[in-house]
This record gives C-alpha cells, structure tokens and sequence, in this order.
C-alpha cells in the first residue's frame, strides 16, 4: 500500500510508531513487518528532500536498495513564515516523481516525515493537503523532540562511541544531543540552520568572509544559552550528522586522497575542517560549485553549516569529528523494522551489522557463526604464538561472517569478490582500519597472505605491524573453515598444545568428522608458514 502515513507519538510516552491504518503495538504487526519486501521513506527537509528504499530482511533486518535526492528549499519562506508557492510545487513535482520511482521499485509502503521548514510554515496545513492530493502521500511533521530522538536512534544504533555528543545540522535547525553509555543526558535544539542562517546573514553588501564571520559570531553567541555545554566529559567525541557533515567528510577525504569511499565512521582532524572552512569562505558561489566532494545543490549554504562548526569546535575545543552516514531516516526505520529499539538500542552494532549484510546476501548465517566460534578458540589457543591484542578478533569476526558472500557473485576466484565487497561495505560500529584488514584476511587466494600492491594503497590507515597480523589472521579463518566444511557443526571445541616444533590440535566432535579432518590437514604447510609450527590434528 502506498501512501501510508507516519504518525509519531510524544517522545516522553515513548510510544510505539503507527503507520497508515496499522497498529505497530500488536505483535502481528511486528511479524508482517519481517515479511515487507520494501518499504520507501521520504524526509521532506528545509533544504533537500531525499528518498531512501530499504529491502526488509526477515529476522528484523534492513538494507538500503536505491537513494535519490533534491534540493526543494522549503526553508526559503516569505516574510509572513509561510512556504512559497514555487517551493511547494517545486516539492510537489519531486515527491510525484519519487512517487513513481517507489511504484517501479515495488515498493509496498511509503513512509513520509517534514522536519523544520513544514513544522514552522503557517500554511503548513495547506501544503500536507496539496502534497496529498497531488500525490496520495500522506506527509507527517515530526516535532523537534521527536526529531532530535530519531537523529539520536539513528547514530547510537550504527556507532559504538561510548560517551558521544551529537551535532546534526539540518537546513532549518541544529540539534545537539548529548549521551553517555547509550543513555541521552542532554538535548539542544536551536532554530537556525544552514538554510536559515544564509537568509539571515548572506548579502551582496558583504564579503563571503564578513557573511562568515557574522554568522560565528551569531552561533557563539548562542552556545552560550547552554550551561550543560560547560559540563561536557573531556573525552567525549563530536558526532556531525547531516548532508552538510557528510559532504565536509568527502571534501577532506579527496583533499587527503583517503583510499576508502566511505563517510561513516570517517574521522576527521579539527585541523583539516579548518583547512576546508578557511578555503570555501573565501570562493564565491561559482567555485564552490566545481569542489570535488560537495553537492552543487549545497554549495550556497554549506558555508553556513561550516560556520556552526567553526562556532562550536572553537568554543567546545574539539581536536576531531567522526561523520555519521546515519541520522533521522535512520533512526525511523530502526524503530520502524526493530520497534524496540525506542526503549533499547541494539546492543552488538556490528554484529547487528553483519547479519544484515548476511542476511542480505544469502551467506549460510549458522555456518558464518561457527566458523567464527572456532575463529576465536583458535585465537585463544594460538596466542602464545601471534601475540596479538584481542582487538584484533574484531577483524575476525567480519572476516569470518562474511567469508562467503563473495560465492554470491562468482564462486571462481570468490575470496577476490568477498575482499571487495567487504573493503566496499557499509558496515556498522567497526573502524576504517578493521574493514580493511578483515578484507585483506578474507582474501584467503594470495598464498603470500598480502596483496602489497594493493597494500600500498591503504598505507595512511594500516601499521607495519599489520602485515603479520594478517597473514596469521588469514591463516586462522581459512583453517575455521575447513574445521566446518561440512557446514555441520561436526567440531565443536578444540584445544592447542605448543610441543617443540609442534602444534599439536586436539578436537572435540559431535558427529563424523572426516571431511573437516581432511579439509584442516591441508592446512599444514600454510600453518607451518607463518607460524613455524607443525600442525597435528588429533
């Protein structure tokens, strides 16, 4: 069914979403859920309007299928605060042609949320009906509250940042959250956004740098309105959320020529957005429209959202600033698909992360768990000899996971597909560094245990060190493997005595296990390689 609203409740009720006629509180619903095919979710923003179609996986699962986007400028009102009429067909015109791309993907529900620039309009009631009327979507204006929850579920489900403050800058507001062990301890909700403060401060009597400098002064001086600001733990980490956050974290990126294609989860050094600052104030709107990384569409307020930033790093003293690839939408289809998610926040990112990715896929999830079960004993058992910190099984456990999904597209050369498609994932509370050597572990088809051409690439993000990890990491997942190749569970526990030259594997069986046997002997002159040990397997 198409056209299915969104009805959020007060935050403080934290009540369950309801979408169109349906009840989300029964637990049928929650069932059908698991069983949508696509559900399309529109945000309806001051600046852009962006539509986003998730496949929904059984088992309380989603993944992105396509992404469009437009800029609508709803936050350009008329001085009487209502939406202009060129605004409104303009939006109109978009969310029809959504509308028509959601109908060719499939799509069997849309969900359809505005933020600030609709919350504020005047005739906010007149441009919901003539949105529905012109195109059967049936758009629901989430408050600020509501909001800044969304933006809060959709950055804590897809990060493990302990202790975290969250700047989402949109193009009618900025909102800042504040959290510690996944509990909110603080929320700030501003009403300027990069869309509000260029109408505010941007002019043709000024310089870009005085629009610039007014607009730092304007934003400093309203940070000083919150005393909790002041109370801020000094290890806490700056989140920016938002398409302006997102498009600073690609600008830096290709300024650096960071080898990764990837914003979530980026880190970015205060000293590196001053760089991006002090360039874009001075360009006029031509330039910065030819800068590689920035949206077009953004170019004539992302000043104004690099001015938020400058105003708060300064004042905060912030050193860095990871850029979430989540947010709003995000943080509505957690609680959409995974509904309790509003009371608690998945717990295991990653590992909510990778079952999605296997599930999506079509990986064997139970020989994937098993093979990463016998990852760690083996990493245990085998300590005394690789020495490494337990960080490292973290890369297992993606290596492991996702071992397979390669076989999805060729089987031929598969661990070459699975490295590429693990390097070009978009895979949750896990670090650059560890996607990239879980890639390297998992491309098990290099004897030599590391591709150094393609090594060479990664240089700013791996270690020395790495090198040697990743050869005995390699070594540890393709000997799990073999230790399930019959996908059956057969071994069940395993325990390693270190004798002289020796290693000697003593294995505890639930079933026959002569194909594993046979698969983990072949494993021997590997083993002996990089770990100067014999194997026996026992």
């Amino acid at each position: 069914m198409l056209g299915g609203a969104v009805v959020f409740c007060p935050r403080r009720s934290l009540a369950t979403l309801f979408v169109g006629d349906l009840h989300e509180q029964s637990a049928d619903f929650i069932r059908m859920v698991t069983k949508m095919e696509k559900v399309a979710l529109i945000d309806l923003g001051s600046n852009t309007a962006r539509l986003v179609i998730y496949d929904i996986l059984d088992g309380g699962y989603f993944v992105v299928s396509e992404e469009r986007h437009e800029a609508v400028r709803l936050g350009e009102t008329e001085p009487d605060g209502s939406l202009k009429q060129t605004r409104i067909m303009q939006a109109i015109a978009t969310l029809k042609s959504f509308k028509e791309l959601c109908t060719i993907k499939n799509v069997t529900r849309i969900l359809a949320v505005a933020t600030a620039a609709v919350r504020r309009a005047s005739n906010q009631k007149t441009f919901l009906s003539d949105v529905y009327n012109a195109t059967g979507i049936r758009v629901t204006v989430v408050s600020e509250e509501e909001e800044a929850h969304y933006v809060y579920q959709g950055v804590i489900n897809t990060m493990e940042i302990p202790r975290g403050l969250i700047m989402e800058i949109g193009g009618g507001s900025t909102k800042f959250v504040y959290y510690n062990r996944r509990t909110v301890l603080h929320t700030k909700i501003f009403e300027f956004g990069a869309v509000t403060l260029t109408n505010m401060f941007v002019s043709p009597d000024k310089t870009p740098e005085q629009c610039s400098d007014d607009m730092v002064a304007y934003v400093k001086a309203r940070l000083e309105e919150v005393d909790w600001f002041k109370e801020i733990d000094p290890d806490t980490q700056l989140i920016g959320v938002g398409g302006s956050c997102r498009n600073l974290a690609r600008i830096i990126r290709k300024v650096k020529k960071y080898p990764l294609d990837m914003v979530h989860n980026y880190n970015m050094d205060v000293a590196d957005f001053d760089y991006v600052y002090n360039m874009i104030r001075t360009l006029d709107l031509d330039k910065k429209r030819r800068i590689k990384g920035l949206s077009s569409a953004r170019a004539d307020v992302f000043p104004s959202a690099l001015a938020v930033i400058k105003a708060f790093v300064d004042y905060m003293g912030f050193t860095n600033i990871v850029a979430s690839g989540s947010g709003m939408r995000e943080g509505v289809m957690f609680n959409y698909v995974v509904p309790q998610t509003l009371e608690k926040p998945i717990t295991d990112v990653l590992g909510y992360s990778l079952h999605a990715m296997a599930t999506h896929m079509g990986v064997n999830v139970q020989h994937a768990e098993q093979t990463f079960n016998l990852c760690v004993q083996l990493f245990k058992q085998l300590r005394v000899l690789h020495k490494f910190p337990r960080a490292y099984v973290k890369v297992l456990r993606v290596a492991a996971m996702l071992h397979d999904i390669g076989k999805t597209f060729k089987f031929y050369n598969n661990s070459k597909h699975t490295s590429y498609m693990i390097l070009n994932s978009n895979l949750h509370g896990i670090s650059h560094r560890d996607i990239v050597l879980a890639s390297f572990v998992t491309d098990v088809d290099n004897k030599e245990g590391v591709n150094y051409t393609d090594w060479a690439r990664y240089n700013c993000i791996l270690s020395p060190e790495d090198v040697e990890a990743v050869k005995k990491l390699s070594v540890i997942l393709r000997l799990a493997v073999a230790l399930d190749f019959g996908m059956r569970n057969a071994v069940t526990e395993l325990s390693c005595d270190v004798l002289g030259d020796s290693v000697i594997m003593k294995l505890e069986l639930a079933s026959d296990a002569a194909l594993e046997m046979k698969a983990a002997n072949l494993m021997g002159l590997d083993f002996k390689k990089v770990f100067k040990k014999n194997l026996e397997i026992l």
